[in-house]
């Protein structure tokens, strides 16, 4: 019997195509498609574009309106007052539209948006209806019928802050993404809720106050009256402490951290470290406690009437030392050797 030799090709065996990977593996980054909400709370998107709107007329005041109250333009506290409400509807309009559609936290949160949306448009008609008579909205009990609109509108936002917290609490009962868009964006929520309680410091009576309960309860200023020099635009003061900046700092948490995870989804294209899930976990982590230190050290430093352009002694060093450690902790993030695969077990919940 012959016996063929087996013939042997010379061509190249035919390799098989890379199989794709899923939108949402781990090589990928999450899909930035996944941030848009099921549906969008309407009553708090149309106060978002009410205050676009506002804010436009605001700015117009400010140009043409020559009064002042405590030594600002007197239409610059509603023009603040609606950029930040505008951001806020906006974003807890997207918040509240990321819980599952027809579930029974949905329907909560949407009862919650929906009187925050309330207790909001109180307080913008207060701001605004004072700011048309050229007078002061907060903290003025010159007259019964002040005093009763400063309770009014501390009493609208201390419902606000309650239905935020509401909202709040449901994010944790609710898919939110992968592990470091759901901390980012629970961590911002609860943050924008500390942020926004900070605000009480501010109705405490000083000690001249407390010898004349006539005309003024509260202030944003610590050591000093409201009104002195203060940073262009913001008004925060240059000479004291100011509690509104861990207020304003805090609060906008709930815009800050989800941007923040949105910019390393972004940048996963084109950094390699940042595809690994895990490693955007421990960036958000890192971003959160950093930010709740900031807010701390902001809060300190309004309470012992340190100006927030002359830091010193402990507020300074304090500072520094945040700095360097968030800057050394998250190049250690983004260079130590770690699988590749590290973030695929971490859940969304």
């Amino acid at each position: 019997m012959t016996q063929h030799a087996p013939v042997i090709s010379a061509e190249a065996p035919t390799a098989l195509p890379p199989t794709p990977l899923p939108p949402n593996s781990v090589l990928a980054g999450p899909s930035l498609s996944e941030l848009r909400p099921t549906h969008w709370h309407r009553p708090l998107l149309i106060l978002a574009v009410s205050m676009a709107v506002l804010t436009v007329l605001n700015t117009v005041g400010v140009l043409l309106d020559p009064r002042e109250v405590t030594n600002a333009a007197v239409w610059m506290k509603p023009l603040k007052f609606a950029l930040s409400i505008g951001l806020y509807s906006l974003t807890l309009a997207w918040l509240i539209g990321r819980l599952p559609a027809a579930s029974r936290i949905a329907r909560i949160a949407s009862i919650a948006g929906t009187i925050s949306a309330l207790g909001l448009v109180v307080e913008l008609v207060i701001i605004n209806g004072f700011a048309l008579v050229g007078e002061s909205s907060h903290f003025n009990v010159s007259t019964p019928l002040h005093e009763a609109l400063w309770h009014t509108m501390a009493g609208s936002i201390m419902v606000v802050w309650v239905m935020t917290f509401l909202v709040a609490a449901l994010l944790f009962f609710a898919p939110m993404g992968d592990a470091a868009r759901s901390v980012a964006i629970r961590a911002g929520a609860v943050l924008a809720l500390a942020g926004m309680a900070l605000a009480f410091l501010m109705t405490g009576h000083s000690a001249d106050q407390l010898g004349d309960y006539q005309t003024v309860a509260g202030a944003h200023t610590v050591g000093l009256p409201d009104g002195g020099p203060g940073l262009p635009l913001l008004g925060w003061s240059t000479v004291g402490g100011d509690l509104r900046i861990p207020h304003f700092v805090g609060m906008h948490a709930l815009q800050a951290l989800p941007l923040f995870v949105l910019l390393l989804e972004v940048l996963a294209g084109k950094v390699p470290a940042l595809r690994d899930a895990g490693r955007r976990l421990w960036l958000v982590l890192l971003a959160a406690v950093t930010f709740a230190s900031t807010v701390g050290l902001l809060t300190a430093q309004a309470l012992m009437g340190q100006s927030i352009v002359a830091p010193s002694g402990f507020i300074l060093t304090g500072g520094i030392v945040l700095t360097v450690v968030a800057i050394v902790a998250a190049s250690a993030i983004l260079t130590t050797r770690r699988s590749i695969r590290s973030g695929q077990q971490h859940s969304g919940r």
